[in-house]
């Protein structure tokens, strides 16, 4: 299933607490998150990758132009044996953007995305297009850059979570909002007729009861006086294998277009670049899609 532009590559995090050692190898520890960014005047789309296997952290950063094609993309291999600060050059259409990092002081939790003490910045023309992380000081005074009057907006986020019956992640549901703990709770081993049930800071939001009949559906829920909708699709988990996963989305962007509700989610092509364009010139929502992985 491809839902980001085929030259950002397969996406995902591990959110799951220690516990999740055993989660299946063929899920990616990595955490995919587009941002919608200003560059002289046009709207493009930054996709930043954190990953994270055995050989180290690794960070990749692709541009996107407004009709969704792949501009350029640069990889920063995995740390353990390289430099954790620097900075590369792309060309796109005859126009520089230089990428700076610096990731000698992160801190990591158990997912591959740093807690603090680092920054990503790309620059053009001397202007902070996008900037990540908690030192701006440094990463204006290394680039020698102003940043921009509007910063760039997180539209969408992709994670991999792992678990047996309780799936977690955090998630920001508009711009500066408040940061939400989201938990899914299914268990899809039980004697009876399963339930999912969806909570979002220890308040249940959503409840779905047949699941065995329900396995595909959406359901609109109100998260910081925003309709958020909420697609879910767990037939794998039902009548799969059993590394099989499912898959969620959340999303604030509210449009007249109802063609994700009328798809089954394992059906759909779900290409990212077809549906956010459908979905970006209507406003500045956000989508957060979760691939829910059992662990056995």
């Amino acid at each position: 299933m491809k839902d980001f532009p085929s030259c950002f590559g397969e996406n995902g995090v591990q959110v799951a607490d220690s516990s999740s050692s055993s989660a299946t190898k063929t899920a990616q520890n990595l955490v995919t998150c587009v941002y919608q960014c200003q560059i002289r005047g046009s709207s493009c789309m930054v996709t930043v990758t954190w990953s994270k296997n055995l050989m180290g952290q690794g960070l990749s950063v692709g541009i996107d132009d407004s009709s969704s094609q792949c501009l350029c993309k640069v990889d920063i291999k995995p740390w353990v044996f390289s430099k954790r600060r620097g900075c590369k050059s792309l060309e796109v259409h005859s126009c520089k953007i230089d990428l700076y990092w610096d990731l000698s002081s992160a801190k990591f939790g158990s997912g591959p995305e740093p807690l603090g003490g680092f920054y990503v910045g790309a620059v053009v023309d001397r202007q902070m297009v996008l900037l990540l992380g908690d030192l701006r000081k440094e990463a204006l005074k290394k680039a020698n850059a102003i940043p921009l009057p509007s910063n760039a907006v997180l539209v969408a986020k992709k994670e991999h979570v792992f678990g047996k019956k309780l799936f977690g992640t955090k998630a920001v549901f508009c711009d500066n909002g408040q940061i939400h703990d989201l938990v899914i709770e299914c268990d899809t081993a039980s004697v009876g007729d399963p339930g999912l049930i969806i909570r979002i800071d220890s308040k249940t939001v959503m409840q779905v009861k047949r699941l065995r009949w329900k396995f595909r559906g959406n359901h609109t829920i109100l998260v910081d006086g925003l309709a958020v909708e909420v697609f879910w699709d767990v037939h794998n988990w039902l009548f799969g294998t059993s590394l099989a996963n499912a898959v969620f989305m959340f999303r604030t962007c509210v449009t007249s277009d109802k063609l994700w509700a009328s798809q089954p989610l394992s059906d759909s092509p779900w290409s990212f670049s077809e549906r956010f364009s459908e979905t970006k010139l209507q406003g500045r929502g956000f989508s957060l899609i979760l691939y829910a992985w059992k662990n056995v």
